[in-house]
């Protein structure tokens, strides 16, 4: 039940039913939005929620939903259902449109992700759509909208008949208007004109006797008359009379296409109900999305639980100016159901009573409210509300007696499941009457267990809540140092109206307060002034409160950065160590395999078994000096942790064998010449130790030598050298044994393509070359190659690919993409 009749009014919901309408696409929406009333069942809540809340996830995450053709067809499929009528020209078009748009929504729905809008998918799955209407008006009209000449037979008779006999007129017509110009019965720049759908000519209002015919119409000075000659006047009658038989044809085809849709109707009054459905819910998405609304969670019981609650309409107004609304948190449960509201004037009591009273209404219609997700809120079967002045002139009613007939009916309706809001409690009549009944009152509606907000200024009501179980008092923050509103509910003792001090802050004389003051007595002053200082007192804890959470805030996010930082010290500690070993186990294997090849090599060519021993014994010393490197390496990270943390944007990987480089010699004095860089000369990189020879001039760049690697730089980063100091520094630097081999691995790893051509070639010397190159790479530590064996007939692929099959170290190998040049090479992963 509701209470009174225009509770919509009163609470503002009618301001969001407007809001609502605004937002929606077509009439079927507008019409819902009219319909949409309040519901007392939980299932039916939560559902319009759910969907509501899907909606909107839609309009904010999907471009692709279709927003447009929302029309209402409802009344043309209303008046079809009798037999012989038939649908208008137009209303085929909409049909058409509404189909279409209907199946792209069923269609969106089914086509997404299972589970993500599962409350739509249900509700488009319960839709028919026939496509096959549109096949039949696609063959009825054109793309414009009108009935395609060849619809039927005969209207494609009718219309190439009109056709020729209009070609036939308008040749009689020219020829008259061309004979008329001559006669000089018509002027020189006339041309034919357009007269109750007939072609006429412009004559002379002088001559209009001498060209036979009919007078349809006259000029407004009566200068020009319009003729239709009596030559063209047959023919333009059968082209009337064809022109009524095509527009019988056109009935007919509508009438019959009619029929055709009839079986359908039901169908198609479902999926219009669908569509009106779906531009509902989506204006409703759209409010919701302009007021931040959220669906909060409902319970099947009865309490008022909203956090970081804000007024729909007052939050759209300030937001309109940029401004901020004070959000409101209000607990209202079994034990504390009714809650007194006292505070200064114009300090938002009103705004809060309203705030709730439509937020409940607006939650029962299924629409997201602007609170917290985190909001828990209950169902009311009934509401009533008491706001405003409701005097009545007609009935002979005053304020307070209207008031009273209002709590009459509190009174009588009101039980365990009823919300009740009352505005200014008690006022209207003489204060000392009028809180006595205000309190029985409220008395009575706690005795029933009904949930309620009450404003009051009245003293002995603030009492009466702090000494009775169920009832709790709030109040609305004042700011009295300011003397300025702070429109907060704070709920837990009652507050003070600051009359004395709103009177002083307005100039009212201090005598006439201190009078007042007197008057009133000091019993009353004292418990006023008592409710004041509780109130700065909770003011100033809140503002050591927020200082004090403050502080624990910095606290904590110190703590956790300290954390993180050592957590990111330990990551990168271990990912330097992780590295220093995999690249020591690389180098390791590499070695491995050049020295396992060296035996290889040296079993073929039978060699001593003295040179093999050799072999071994160098690499087991190279194995050794590279595991001791690994604790070397744990200690020198352990002692860069501090620079680490420091400089974290530094990455620095020193944690490998430093192999010097060939042509670098010891520090030493070179002899520098001044003249020109040119090819053949021999240079130094200036500032380090590393000679070359240049082999190439480019411009300001030069490719220079520094023994087997080539090395492009700029010229002005060389310096000149002698031969002298080139041979005295290159012939220091002379490498061990085995660096010289890992020398070797690294210049071929340096020269090494991964990529071979083997197009044309022959299959058993193409196969040569690919085991050449699939061994070459093993042995160098290569970790994916390519193979470019052209498509053809695929023979050449399939011979490679089984001789792939057979080496151990190949992990995997496929086709390369599309883009790439797919089947025709085929990529080779290496361990």
């Amino acid at each position: 039940m509701l209470y009174p009749l225009h509770i919509e009014q009163k609470l503002g919901f009618d301001k969001i039913r407007e809001l609502l309408q605004s937002y929606c696409l077509g009439q079927l929406g507008i019409n819902q939005v009219n319909e949409m009333t309040i519901s007392i069942s939980h299932h039916a809540i939560v559902e319009m929620l759910g969907q509501t809340k899907e909606c909107k996830q839609v309009l904010q995450f999907e471009d692709s939903f279709p927003q447009n053709s929302y029309v209402d067809l409802t009344p043309c499929l209303n008046r079809i259902r009798i037999e012989g009528t038939w649908m208008q020209l137009q209303e085929l078009g909409e049909l058409r449109k509404s189909i279409i748009v209907i199946y792209a929504i069923v269609s969106f729905f089914k086509s997404r992700e299972e589970g993500l809008y599962p409350q739509l998918t249900e509700l488009a799955g319960n839709v028919t759509v026939h496509k096959l209407l549109v096949d039949r008006i696609d063959s009825i009209l054109d793309k414009n909208g009108r009935i395609k000449d060849n619809a039927t037979p005969e209207l494609a008779h009718i219309r190439r008949s009109i056709g020729s006999k209009r070609s036939e007129v308008n040749k009689i017509m020219q020829r008259l208007l061309k004979d008329a110009k001559n006669e000089g019965w018509a002027e020189g720049e006339t041309e034919l004109s357009l007269r109750d759908g007939r072609l006429v000519i412009p004559v002379n209002a002088s001559s209009k006797r001498k060209l036979k015919g009919f007078i349809h119409d006259e000029s407004a000075t009566g200068k020009t008359s319009f003729i239709e000659p009596a030559e063209a006047f047959e023919k333009n009658n059968e082209i009337t009379e064809l022109e009524f038989e095509e527009h019988r044809e056109v009935i007919r085809i509508l009438t019959d296409f009619t029929d055709f849709v009839r079986p359908y109707r039901e169908d198609l009054l479902q999926s219009q109900l669908f569509l009106g459905t779906i531009d509902f819910l989506m204006a409703k998405s759209k409010l919701a999305i302009e007021l931040e609304a959220v669906a909060p969670i409902v319970l099947n019981e009865q309490m008022v639980r909203f956090a970081y609650a804000r007024h729909p309409l007052l939050y759209l107004s300030h937001k309109k100016e940029g401004k901020t609304v004070v959000a409101q948190y209000l607990d209202l449960d079994v034990k504390q159901r009714i809650l007194l509201i006292s505070g200064p004037n114009a300090g938002g009591k009103s705004v809060c009573l309203k705030m709730v009273g439509l937020l409940q209404y607006m939650l029962q219609c299924g629409l997201l409210i602007p609170v917290s997700e985190k909001t828990e809120c209950g169902i009311f079967d009934n509401i009533f509300i008491d706001i405003g002045d409701e005097q009545s002139i007609e009935n002979d009613l005053s304020t307070y007696s209207s008031h009273l007939k209002n709590m009459k009916h509190f009174l009588e309706f009101a039980n365990a499941k009823t919300l009740f809001l009352i505005d200014e409690f008690g006022a209207g009549t003489e204060p000392l009457l009028g809180g006595a009944i205000a309190e029985s009152i409220l008395e009575n509606l706690n005795a029933k267990g009904c949930f309620g907000i009450i404003n009051t200024h009245y003293t002995n009501l603030k009492h009466f809540a702090t000494q009775t179980d169920g009832l709790v008092n709030g109040a609305m923050l004042y700011d009295s140092e300011n003397m300025k509103p702070l429109f907060k509910l704070q709920i837990g003792a009652p507050g003070s109206s600051f009359a004395f001090e709103i009177a002083e802050n307005m100039g009212l004389p201090k005598a006439i307060i201190q009078m007042a003051s007197e008057k009133i007595g000091h019993q009353h002053i004292d418990f006023d002034k008592s409710l004041k200082e509780v109130e700065r007192d909770k003011q100033f804890i809140a503002r050591k409160k927020q200082e004090i959470d403050e502080k624990e805030a910095h606290l904590r996010d110190v703590l956790n950065r300290y954390n993180a930082k050592m957590e990111d010290v330990n990551r990168k500690k271990k990912e330097i160590l992780d590295q220093a070993h995999g690249e020591a186990k690389i180098l390791l294997t590499n070695t491995n395999r050049v020295i396992e090849n060296t035996i290889r090599q040296i079993k073929e060519s039978n060699a001593e078994k003295e040179t093999t021993k050799t072999a071994r014994q160098e690499l087991e010393q190279y194995k050794t000096e590279t595991e001791d490197t690994r604790v070397t390496e744990e200690e020198r990270i352990n002692r860069k942790i501090g620079q680490i943390l420091q400089k974290q944007e530094r990455r620095q990987n020193k944690t490998t064998k430093t192999i010097p480089a060939i042509g670098k010699a010891e520090s030493q004095k070179a002899e520098i010449l001044d003249s020109p860089i040119a090819v053949g000369d021999k240079v130094q990189m200036k500032g380090q130790q590393a000679f070359g020879e240049v082999i190439e001039l480019d411009g300001k760049n030069a490719t220079v030598a520094f023994g087997t690697i080539r090395s492009r730089t700029m010229i002005d980063k060389l310096q000149k050298v002698s031969n002298a100091t080139y041979k005295k520094a290159t012939h220091s630097a002379k490498p061990s044994s085995t660096q010289k081999t890992n020398f070797d691995v690294m210049e071929k790893r340096m020269n090494f393509k991964s990529e071979i051509d083997i197009r044309g070639k022959r299959s058993n010397e193409a196969l040569a070359i690919v085991m050449e190159f699939v061994e070459q790479a093993i042995v160098l530590g290569i970790t994916q190659i390519q193979i470019l064996h052209g498509k053809g007939d695929g023979i050449l692929r399939t011979q490679i690919r089984t001789y792939l099959k057979t080496v151990n170290v190949i992990q995997s190998f496929s086709d390369a993409p599309l883009e790439m040049g797919g089947a025709g090479i085929t990529i080779i992963e290496l361990e």
